[in-house]
């Protein structure tokens, strides 16, 4: 009977190593302080009200980029850590970790920083930005945009579960490679874990990338035709189709792995008759197309940073666009070249290496594009062009590799060492995070009405480029004199120490770029009279979203504008001023539908974890429960009335003029550290004596 309910969770299951109780407990802290500041407060009904039930892609695009900083921060520490056991752990010395707790910490890293924290951002800017670059109030699909949201925060708990129930996570790779994720060799709840933090989360973006399309192709201001929008949206576009054909992949190798490791079923293992090569095709079929995924909308990014701040159109708007397709189709025919070592055929390696090859031109045409629109133009160095340029360089050096890493046989020397690692790293952050970066820096102040201090900025990203140097050059370098990935101790006659010291000191200054970056945002906000956007439009931009106000009202467009040119809103600033006419406007209402679903998905993968069967298929019906009912709910949406409408936007503008200085602005010049530092010690002090998190 305890079997039953309770499947495997037994008092060993509780938190008993030294990582696990303390992240237990870290967790435990962050929502306790949470929950004391929000009773404080009396906040609970504005968070549930105006936040965790709302269908605004606005907001939800704020809530991914909230939960993707904090697991930024949980995936960093872990890097800090790989990095801090690889610089000691050298000769007789064994560092720190032991080496299974060294691959849990690496699996665990390479899972949260892609699934996690590089997917949220960008949902985070598509969600924010692409329905206000094609002129729709809305998604498609509120209620579908809101549920993925929460299926992503459902994946989050769980990849963190194992702290509070469990203690381990999977030692396998952030790929899970089979035969080592099989039950034989990885017999706890880690690989569980992995499994249904992917999948629940997996499923969520699928819903999240199908609502996108529709959006994109069915929503757009009248006049824009797809050779009208904007760069951001089409990579957008390219992004949400490669994740709408490869994602259902992932989530069906996930459901045959947990066949194979909880119903004894031998898809992947070659004792039943099954094929670890066939997991290895499959995971690398999702996996390869993944990391384009995340890049598309970072290319869409640059596009955009590069054009408003080189104040001319794209050099070549269907040599950009073309680029993205040719990389999206390219992307989809490539995965073999992760496994050429693995036996297949000449022929075939053969094939995937010319493809490889090949991706690296339309890749070419984008940055040519881009370079091309810098020529001869008026270029402001703000600090998302710096991202931008710091792009360049660290992309430049991770295609040059990739290139190296196409041709079989120098793939077969290089294929297992940290060479292979730094050529990922470099596409992954120099593609992925600084184009995620860029477009922070540059739609901040649309997001809050007020543009982040440029002064911490470039300090934050000067940390980043010297922090990247640092520890991913030396990577390379290792990879070429044989240092395998996954490495947690190594011979002291290899010579190697001091390349693994430059790596952790690295990740040390990017951790301060990392800093900078919040410190970036706690003073711009104590500085945020004098960096407010009182226009809507800081950066003299040239597409849509710069048409509405910073911060836009919930229904993004009073009017949704006409369309007539690429460029709309620099044409329509050039057209003049055009009188808003008011009219009704449909509201999709808030729900909380999305986050039932997703705890009811939640509990089902805990089930499936511990084996309480029970539960898993509870949590199941409940959730098909919640979704029929939702789908029967009529009175979704009501109407916001041409009146309404007026009577917000004058209280807006009437609001906006009454702004006066806050006691921390300063009027002369960016605040720099040292004033940082002052002023915040000042505010927190008055935030302690006075209490004033009451009237917050």
């Amino acid at each position: 009977m305890k079997e039953f309910f309770l499947g495997r969770l037994n008092m060993h299951a509780l938190p008993h190593e030294w990582f696990s109780v303390g992240g237990t407990a870290g967790f435990m802290g962050l929502f306790i302080l949470a929950a004391i500041i929000l009773t404080r407060t009396k906040r609970w009904k504005w968070l549930w009200n105006d936040w965790l039930t709302s269908v605004d892609p606005k907001k939800i695009g704020i809530m991914y980029f909230i939960v993707g900083a904090f697991m930024l921060v949980r995936g960093g520490v872990d890097a800090i850590m790989i990095w801090l056991q690889q610089a000691l752990s050298s000769g007789s010395s064994h560092g720190y970790l032991t080496a299974d707790h060294f691959q849990q910490i690496f699996t665990a890293h390479g899972n949260i920083m892609v699934f996690f924290v590089a997917m949220a951002f960008i949902f985070g800017l598509i969600n924010y930005i692409v329905p206000l670059q094609i002129g729709a109030r809305d998604l498609a699909s509120p209620f579908m945009n809101t549920l993925g949201f929460w299926l992503y925060i459902g994946g989050v708990v769980m990849v963190n579960m194992f702290f509070a129930f469990g203690g381990e996570y999977a030692a396998t790779g952030w790929l899970a490679a089979s035969p080592l994720s099989s039950i034989q060799f990885s017999p706890g709840v880690g690989v569980d874990y992995w499994i249904w933090s992917l999948q629940i989360s997996g499923i969520g973006t699928t819903l999240g990338a199908i609502n996108f399309i529709m959006t994109i192709l069915k929503m757009r201001a009248p006049g824009m035709s797809l050779w009208k929008m904007p760069l951001f949206t089409w990579g957008s576009l390219c992004s949400m189709i490669m994740a709408v054909i490869v994602f259902p992949l992932l989530t069906a190798t996930l459901f045959l792995m947990f066949f194979d490791r909880s119903f004894g079923t031998h898809f992947f293992t070659t004792t039943g008759g099954g094929d670890p090569m066939m997991y290895t095709n499959l995971i690398w079929m999702w996996g390869h197309p993944e990391v384009y995924i995340l890049m598309l909308p970072a290319f869409g990014v640059f596009s955009e940073v590069v054009t408003t701040f080189s104040r001319k159109s794209i050099a070549s708007y269907t040599s950009n666009v073309l680029g993205m397709i040719g990389v999206t189709l390219f992307a989809l025919s490539v995965w073999l070249h992760h496994f050429f070592t693995m036996g297949a055929s000449a022929d075939v390696n053969a094939f995937f290496g010319v493809m490889t090859l090949f991706i690296a031109i339309p890749t070419s045409v984008l940055v040519f594009t881009w370079i091309a629109t810098m020529r001869k133009g008026r270029i402001r160095y703000d600090t998302p062009m710096l991202w931008f340029l710091g792009f360049i360089a660290t992309f430049t050096i991770g295609g040059i590799a990739g290139l190296i890493l196409a041709v079989p046989p120098a793939d077969f020397q290089l294929h297992n060492s940290l060479f292979l690692v730094a050529h990922f790293h470099s596409m992954v952050i120099g593609g992925v995070l600084f184009g995620i970066f860029a477009g922070l820096n540059f739609w901040f102040p649309k997001f809050t009405g007020f543009r982040l201090n440029d002064k911490i900025g470039r300090y934050s990203f000067y940390c980043w480029i010297t922090g990247f140097c640092l520890s991913f050059i030396p990577m390379y370098i290792l990879g070429l004199m044989g240092a395998t990935r996954r490495l947690d101790h190594y011979d002291g006659a290899t010579g190697w120490q001091p390349l693994y010291i430059s790596m952790f000191i690295g990740g040390l200054v990017i951790a301060t770029g990392v800093a900078l970056q919040f410190a970036q945002i706690l003073a711009s906000y104590l500085q945020k009279y004098r960096l407010r956007d009182e226009t809507g439009d800081p950066w003299d931009g040239r597409t849509l979203e710069w048409a509405v106000a910073s911060r836009p009202p919930y229904y993004n467009f009073t009017v949704i504008p006409e369309v007539t040119t690429r460029d709309a809103f620099m044409a329509m600033k050039s057209a003049g001023t055009v009188k808003t006419v008011y009219e009704d406007i449909i509201i999709p209402k808030n729900t909380a539908a999305g986050i039932y679903i997703a705890i009811f998905a939640f509990f089902a993968g805990f089930g499936f974890v511990w084996h309480i069967m029970w539960l898993a298929f509870v949590s199941i019906i409940g959730a098909i429960v919640v979704f029929i009912i939702r789908g029967f709910h009529d009175d979704s949406e009501y109407t916001l009335t041409a009146a309404e409408v007026e009577k917000l936007e004058k209280a807006r503008i009437a609001k906006a003029k009454l702004a006066v200085p806050g006691k921390y602005d300063h009027t002369d010049e960016d605040m720099g550290l040292q004033q940082l530092i002052g002023i915040s010690y000042t505010f927190l002090i008055d935030i302690v004596k006075n209490k004033r998190w009451r009237t917050w």
